[in-house]
């Protein structure tokens, strides 16, 4: 079963995409920030990332562009974030994401990019 790590200090946030992503199949871990994001990846390998970008400690640009510098598989990454302009698109690519999604996002939306990066026919 694929692994899911969702980063965001909002618990309903984290709660909203957990339902989503368990309803469709994934086991899912989270985090409040990207410090403790880091401390679990470190531990466990993750197939994908779920990551806001305005968190205490170490947003999400820190995290992504800390977790590319680390010896361990290298999962994909959504950002997601209310951020909508197209420079908080430029910065999360260059720190590392793959995808970024506004919120707050259409559930098949979202299910459709997880799918894509996992590498799951999207039926």
């Amino acid at each position: 079963m694929k692994r899911i790590l969702i980063v965001d200090d909002a618990a309903t946030v984290r709660m909203y995409h957990r339902n989503l992503l368990e309803a469709a199949g994934y086991t899912v871990a989270e985090a409040v920030n990207g410090v403790e994001a880091l401390e679990k990846a470190l531990q466990e390998p993750f197939d994908l990332y779920v990551v806001d970008i305005n968190m205490p400690k170490l947003d999400g640009y820190g995290f992504l562009r800390e977790l590319r510098t680390l010896e361990i598989f290298q999962a994909p990454a959504i950002m997601v974030s209310t951020e909508a302009e197209s420079n908080d698109h430029t910065r999360a690519y260059a720190a590392g994401a793959n995808a970024y999604l506004v919120k707050p996002v259409k559930p098949e939306r979202l299910l459709l990019h997880v799918k894509l990066l996992i590498g799951e026919p999207s039926a």
